[in-house]
């Protein structure tokens, strides 16, 4: 599970999802959206814009858990399934 870091960067900063709005020019639509984790997709340029006015690094941002499901299963042979079928 991929989760989004943004409520806390702007928590450690004091900052609102409207101070990040301005400085990045980013939609605040956008930014709610990840500050809420209810994206699925984010834009590699906006991941820049937003470590950039946070002054953080994308793994401050961005963090992976393990599932507590796998959903791509190794067999023997070491080839792979996807479980989500």
């Amino acid at each position: 599970m991929i989760r989004i870091l943004l409520s806390t960067r702007l928590g450690e900063r004091r900052w609102t999802q409207a101070d990040l709005a301005r400085a990045t020019g980013i939609r605040p639509n956008t930014i709610n959206d990840l500050y809420h984790e209810l994206t699925d997709r984010v834009s590699l340029e906006q991941l820049d814009l937003i470590c950039e006015a946070l002054g953080c690094k994308l793994e401050e941002l961005i963090e992976r858990k393990p599932n507590e499901h796998p959903k791509v299963v190794h067999t023997k042979s070491g080839s792979m399934i996807s479980s989500d079928k």
